[in-house]
């Protein structure tokens, strides 16, 4: 089985910490050279500075915020070269913030939008042209599992990732032809600074502790436990590999088995 990216560029959004973080030391690995996106250019020098590196990889990182779309695209493209074009992109762009379908308004929902649809979208129009000259292309986003079952209390995130999924499944069929796959990765409930920060904010909502809302949530996984961001990590970086060139178009749930959809 083929899982060597050795001759890849792979660009990960939201790398200075989190599920980000854990996908760019896995494909980082793997082989592939790998070029950090985030906002805060001082994590991400601290990130970049702990990449594995094995044999003539290069690392670098790229400070802009994921959440104005159009800029996003054109510091990419201000920073293409031709001759080293990106093979992968990992869209991982955060989640909008908790609340009721009804308490979310057209700002958040913007918002919303520009990160996890313009955003993506932009960046793939700016690296597609070089995976289909590469003749390889691996597009993966990080998604939720609402995709699949809407989550309580996030309403604005169960609305937009839904459309999200479905451009990603539009862009899988457009471009399997060209060797370059699209697919998303649904993260369960997994052991980040995000997830803590939502169990803080229902806590102070329903005057549990945040440690009994965190039990809570683990009695619903049948694994018994919060996923580890290297475990969502190591599901990404497959679905990058010359291995998964024939998984295109899918949703891929990581969660512990919660979810309770085929």
């Amino acid at each position: 089985m083929n899982l060597s990216l050795t001759p890849y560029r792979a660009m990960v959004c939201g790398s200075s910490a989190g599920i980000g973080r854990a996908c760019a030391m896995e494909l980082a690995a793997l082989g592939a050279s790998v070029t950090l996106v985030a906002r805060n250019e001082d994590k991400l020098r601290t990130v970049a500075g702990d990449l594995p590196r094995i044999g003539t990889q290069s690392h670098d990182f790229l400070s802009l915020d994921l959440g104005d779309p159009k800029a996003a695209g054109n510091a990419i493209r201000a920073r293409m070269d031709a001759t080293r074009p990106w093979h992968i992109l990992i869209a991982n762009t955060g989640g909008p913030p908790s609340g009721s379908m009804l308490d979310a308004t057209l700002e958040q929902f913007q918002a919303a939008v520009n990160s996890l649809l313009f955003t993506p979208h932009e960046l793939v129009r700016a690296l597609v042209p070089g995976m289909k000259a590469a003749k390889f292309g691996r597009v993966v986003t990080i998604a939720s599992t609402s995709v699949k079952q809407p989550i309580p209390n996030l309403g604005l995130s169960n609305a937009v990732r839904a459309g999200a999924a479905n451009w990603a499944k539009t862009l899988s069929q457009e471009l399997g032809p060209f060797g370059v796959t699209v697919n998303n990765v649904l993260p369960g409930y997994t052991d980040t600074e995000r997830l803590a920060e939502l169990f803080a904010g229902k806590a102070k909502k329903s005057g549990q502790t945040e440690t009994s809302v965190r039990d809570d949530t683990v009695k619903l996984i049948p694994t018994g436990r919060l996923g580890k961001p290297e475990e969502i990590a190591a599901a990404v970086a497959f679905l990058c590999t010359p291995a998964a060139a024939y998984i295109n178009g899918v949703n891929l749930p990581v969660d512990g088995g919660r979810l309770g959809t085929l």
